[in-house]
């Protein structure tokens, strides 16, 4: 028998993003957030959720971009970082030693270390609380070549992106693979 919790924020898998916004200023930041995924498939869209009283979410309106960077096991610890300092107290890119670059498409800079990077354009804004949802319209997503299969893709065991858990606040790597999807649900 099922045993109510209660209503929580708990789902799974949540990600681990880290939205890099630039200020009024121009001065590139980053702020983890586990508050989001893939909104759209056409046009391409993701979504994510921040508080009022973040940095980032003034830069999102103001600018009216972001990229969402995705980073790997490697950097945990930096990823962590970026979600417990507001960019209003430091320049989190100096602390953590990580490397803003300016997207081309965006105005918004985007990780170099991290291997996966999406560059949105910011299209829907809806206030639902304590938080605002942001939908971006990605229009381009990046991947270093080491991180790709044999076609190209990303591949998610070179990646090794990050989990969080929500209900426990820890952070996990990926698991073993299962099956193909649209595939093995066929086979019942």
């Amino acid at each position: 028998m099922k045993k109510s919790i209660g209503a929580k924020t708990i789902v799974y898998p949540t990600p681990v993003f880290i939205v890099g916004t630039y200020d009024k200023a121009g001065k590139a930041n980053a702020m983890a957030v586990a508050w989001g995924g893939i909104s759209c498939s056409d046009p391409p869209c993701v979504s994510i959720s921040t508080r009022e009283a973040t940095y980032t979410q003034g830069n999102l309106i103001n600018q009216e971009a972001f990229t969402i960077n995705i980073p790997s096991e490697k950097y945990v610890k930096e990823a962590d970082h970026f979600g417990v300092i507001s960019g209003r107290d430091e320049d989190k890119f100096s602390i953590t030693g990580l490397t803003p670059v300016k997207s081309e498409i965006v105005n918004a800079p985007y990780i170099k270390e991290f291997p996966l990077i999406l560059e949105c354009k910011l299209v829907d804004t809806t206030k639902l609380g304590l938080h605002t949802h942001f939908t971006g319209e990605i229009l381009d997503v990046k991947i270093d070549e080491e991180f790709t299969d044999e076609n190209g893709n990303p591949d998610i065991n070179k990646i090794k992106p990050i989990l969080y858990d929500p209900a426990g606040m820890g952070y996990y790597g990926i698991g073993k693979f299962l099956g193909q999807g649209f595939s093995i649900g066929r086979n019942i």
